[in-house]
Parts: structure tokens; sequence; C-alpha cells
């Protein structure tokens, strides 16, 4: 082995073959043995195994199939609560006014009056109205879950005060927000009353004779009876008073019954309508009505409100043994409730 310097002044070892050690570190030679220390031995090669790197992922399909299935899953979780959802939606001071009827009972109960009874009850109220000389009790409807109720202008009229008692039994005073006699209606509201259930209004555009019909109500102070029957014909000229004091005076006799007078057919129903008087198309339905269901709910097979109980024809309503020998003789009507809800606006804005 031979040796040269660097330029450093340290020796660079060579092999036999005069080839410099590879990547020998350099020392300085030992003053005995000029090859001391020897270069240090190359460590052995390790053997390192690889291991395969494990595949990717794969991606969740994103093509229709996918994105008809998330569809369906929403459309199946939303579809049961669509009428309630609706409502509460369009604002606790807004009732939903919608060109479509919705199913407010399942599809295979639609029709049968004991799941609309259960569905709708919750919604409808008894009403009750001091009058200067006696007492008026009717029905009412309600349309937001913060309160507001539509009744008959007739239940309401000259009230001193209003007393709404709803189907749990709950006692709430109410305020007149609006009255239209040309329509009989009002507008009432529940005074601290909140997270009511709403009822759905529907399309009475597309009601048709011969359709079957549910009506709740309050006759005779029997808070949430109901009743059934069909839709006996549309569009029926019910003239009706617009005179408060008229309506006072009929409510207050017989301890109060909540009849209101009106005509058809050139005859009076249930007292003298006296000389103002209005005219609207009503629902005609055989579907029993009594003194108290005034401003009830008439609601069709889905569990839609497509009218407001309004008048009903009493063979006794005129004895003077009162309302107690009166009862309903298939004879009712009803305001169509596309009526009103195009009048809600007026209602809201303190009536005409």
């Amino acid at each position: 082995m031979t040796e040269s310097f660097r330029r450093s002044g340290e020796y660079e070892s060579y092999d036999s073959y005069g080839n410099p050690y590879q990547g020998a570190p350099q020392h300085a030679s030992s003053p005995v043995n000029p090859e001391w220390p020897p270069p240090p031995a190359q460590p052995p090669v390790q053997q390192v195994t690889v291991e395969p790197a494990a595949p990717a992922p794969k991606k969740r399909a994103r093509g229709p199939f996918a994105l008809l299935a998330a569809v369906a899953v929403v459309a199946a979780a939303i579809g049961g609560g669509t009428a309630y959802a609706f409502q509460e939606l369009t604002g606790n001071d807004t009732a939903a006014t919608s060109s479509t009827s919705t199913n407010v009972v399942p599809s295979s109960k639609k029709g049968d009056v004991a799941t609309i009874a259960a569905a709708v009850s919750p919604s409808v109220v008894e009403v009750s109205a001091t009058l200067s000389n006696g007492s008026s009790t009717g029905s009412g409807v309600i349309i937001t879950s913060g309160g507001e109720i539509v009744t008959n202008n007739h239940v309401i009229s000259g009230a001193s005060s209003i007393k709404v008692t709803t189907s749990s039994g709950k006692s709430y005073t109410a305020k007149v927000v609006g009255t239209d006699s040309k329509k009989d209606l009002a507008l009432i509201k529940m005074e601290g009353a909140s997270g009511l259930r709403p009822a759905a209004l529907g399309n009475s555009s597309g009601v048709q004779v011969g359709d079957t019909v549910v009506a709740i109500g309050s006759p005779e102070g029997l808070s949430g009876t109901v009743t059934s029957g069909i839709v006996s014909a549309l569009n029926r000229d019910v003239t009706v008073s617009t005179d408060e004091s008229q309506g006072q005076s009929q409510q207050g006799q017989g301890g109060g019954d909540g009849q209101w007078p009106f005509s058809f057919g050139g005859r009076q129903f249930n007292g003298d309508t006296g000389s103002s008087t209005t005219t609207y198309k009503a629902i005609q339905t055989d579907a029993s009505l009594n003194p108290g269901n005034s401003g009830g709910a008439l609601i069709d097979a889905g569990g839609n409100i497509i009218g407001i109980n309004s008048a009903m024809y009493s063979a006794s309503s005129q004895s003077s043994s009162g309302s107690s020998d009166a009862g309903s003789v298939g004879l009712g009507f009803a305001i169509p409730i596309n009526t009103v809800k195009s009048d809600l606006a007026t209602l809201r804005a303190g009536g005409s």
C-alpha cells in the first residue's frame, strides 16, 4: 500500500492496486505503524423489504343513481309533515294561502272521519262572546300558531269580551283584529297564546258536489263535536244581516245560541235579517250543523279546511221555546275558504 500527502497535510490511503479507499476517513498515521489505524470495515448492507402501498379508497358514486337516492330520502323525510311545515314556514302571523290542497291525513286514511277528526280537532276552538243583552256561543278555526282565529262576524258582533277554549280545555281571552260584515267574517286573536296547531287551508275551487266533508264545531256549547256528510250544492246565494244590533238581538234570545238570521231562495230563516243585508256564495252541505257550529270548520277528505260554517236552516228556530227545540235538517251553508283567504289582508288591517 502506498501513501501520499493531501493538500491538507494528511495521508490518503491506497490499496495495492493504487486505488484510494472509497469513503475512508482520513487519519494521521501512527509513528509506530504508518498504516495504523486501518480503515473501518464497511457496514453490512441491510435488506429492506418495502410493503406494497394500500390501494386508494374508492370514491362514492356521484352519478344519477346516487342523486336519485338522496332525493328519495329527503322526499320521504318531509312528505309526512308537508302541510304543517308549510303553515309554520309562512310565519306565525301568516296563514297558508296555497292554491292546492295537501294531505293532512295519510293517503291510506283519506276520507276516514276518525282520522280527519283527530288531525283537525286541535285546530278548532269554541268562541264565547259576552253581549250587552246576553251571550253568543260559536266556533272558530286557528290559522296561525300564534293564535289568529277565523270565525263568523255574527258570533262576535257587538261583544264586550271574548273567551276562546281550545280542544285541550285551555281558555284564553281574545281581541277582535278585524271584521267584514259583508262576508260575515271576523278575525280574532288569543292573548298570550303560542305553539298552537294551525289548520291547513285548502282550495275550495276544487270542491265538487258529492265530495265527502266533515264538520267540527261547538253546537250548543258541546265543543269538539264532529259530524259528516257530503257537499250538497255549490254557489248558493246566502243573504245575511250586516246590522250589528240586529245580530245582538237574535243572539241574545234563548240564552244565546250563536244563530244568525239568513235568507235563501227568497225565504227568511232563523229570524228577520232586517233591511241591511249582504249576499255571498256558499257551499251547501248535509253535514249536521246546529246552533254553535257557526265559525267552525268544514273539512274535505284530505283534512283541509274548505269552508267556514256560517248558516243552517232550523225548522223550529222561530218558535218561542228557544234553541233547544231547533235542530239540523240537512241544510247547512259554509263560506268557501278561498273567500276567507282573499279577505285575510283586509281583516288583519281592521276590516272593511
